[in-house]
């Protein structure tokens, strides 16, 4: 059967902790494991799929001690050909392996069976598309024994014969195939620059109780355009977005994401803490409890 109730938000969190991504130039660093005001770490699940190395390692490591969400970059949940088995396969076994309490990836197409472009692909926003990806979450969701996120992607041309706004289709994802939304805010920002419309619209057009996981990030500004690429520190408008975003969605796990010119982990602590201060401008509360117990025993 497929797996389209939506699950409570106690199954993915109960704090209103703060994540950071895992990246390799901060092994060294998290191996004697410092004390942090990290929540969780967000680990790129391909990194550690068919791996037995230093990677794998080191996840298992940090996962003794923090929660795990596992987020792809290649399920390519929106290609005509489907899921590739193998891909799943894997993702399964790691899965079971870490016992991730979120599994995300991106609303997009990477390629197709057997060709990986590696980038996230602009999808038109149609009915034909919508029943495409219902089917794909439909089959990924019963192959994990979960449910999934999906983020909404940046991009820089308009996909062709839409007859959704984006925030349409994805509220329409959600709520008839039962994944949730992986909300980055970045990239939100981002497409209303290059695509001239006003982000607030976005913002408030999504139910919060569709949303996941919410995602915050750097961009570039190369004069004509926005370019995601996750390289800098969260910039103002990006953080008044946030603000308004967690304002009404305090329960929702936030994650701060640096991919490129990756700086010493305080400084990525420092983006973590500037969000925990804004949670706590809005709910009046500093929340240091560990989620770590809740997790496990919510068996998402």
């Amino acid at each position: 059967m497929p797996i389209r109730n939506s699950p409570k938000q106690t199954d993915f969190i109960s704090r209103p902790q703060i994540g950071v991504g895992l990246r390799k130039t901060h092994y060294p660093y998290l191996e004697t494991k410092p004390q942090t005001s990290v929540g969780w770490f967000e680990a790129v699940s391909e990194n550690y799929m068919d791996s037995e190395g230093r990677p794998l390692h080191m996840l298992q490591l940090i996962r003794e001690d923090y929660p795990i969400a596992l987020h792809g970059v290649s399920l390519s949940i929106a290609s005509a050909e489907g899921v590739r088995p193998e891909y799943l396969k894997q993702l399964k076994q790691l899965k079971d392996r870490i016992d991730p309490f979120i599994i995300s990836d991106h609303l997009c197409w990477t390629g197709l069976q057997n060709a990986n472009l590696h980038d996230l692909l602009p999808i038109p926003f149609t009915d034909e598309s919508l029943r495409c990806i219902i089917k794909h979450v439909d089959q990924v969701q019963n192959a994990l024994g979960c449910h999934i996120l999906l983020e909404n992607v940046s991009t820089y041309l308009q996909p062709p014969d839409s007859t959704y706004t984006e925030w349409e289709f994805l509220k329409a994802l959600a709520e008839q195939s039962g994944c949730r939304l992986l909300f980055d805010v970045n990239n939100l920002y981002v497409n209303a620059k290059n695509h001239h419309f006003d982000p607030i619209l976005f913002l408030d057009a999504i139910p919060t109780e569709l949303i996941g996981q919410i995602h915050l990030a750097g961009y570039t500004d190369m004069g004509t355009y926005l370019f995601d690429t996750h390289s800098k520190p969260v910039y103002p408008e990006v953080w008044e977005l946030f603000s308004r975003l967690i304002a009404r969605a305090p329960d929702v796990p936030v994650l701060v994401e640096w991919d490129d010119d990756i700086p010493e982990f305080p400084i990525l602590e420092a983006e973590a803490q500037k969000a925990r201060q804004i949670w706590n401008d809005h709910h009046g509360r500093t929340d240091t409890e560990s989620i770590s117990t809740a997790l496990l025993s919510s068996g998402a």
